[in-house]
C-alpha cells in the first residue's frame, strides 16, 4: 500500500511541476486535448496505461 501512496504522490509532483515550469504550453496541451475525438484519448490513455504496467513489471521483477 506505502508503493501505491508513493505512486500517486509523485504523479501529483510530475503533474504539478509540468503546471508551474510551463503553464501556457499545459493550456495549450488541454486545449488541443478538447480537439481529439474521445475513441482516440480512450486508446491513448489504455495505451499509456499498458506501458506504466509493462515499466512497473520490469522495474519490480
Amino acid at each position: 500500500m506505502r508503493d501505491l501512496w508513493t505512486a500517486l504522490a509523485l504523479v501529483l509532483v510530475i503533474e504539478g511541476a509540468l503546471y508551474a515550469l510551463f503553464p501556457e504550453g499545459m493550456k495549450r496541451a488541454a486545449a488541443r486535448a478538447l480537439a481529439v475525438p474521445p475513441q482516440t484519448l480512450r486508446l491513448a490513455g489504455l495505451a499509456a496505461a499498458c506501458a506504466g504496467v509493462v515499466l512497473v513489471w520490469l522495474v519490480r521483477r
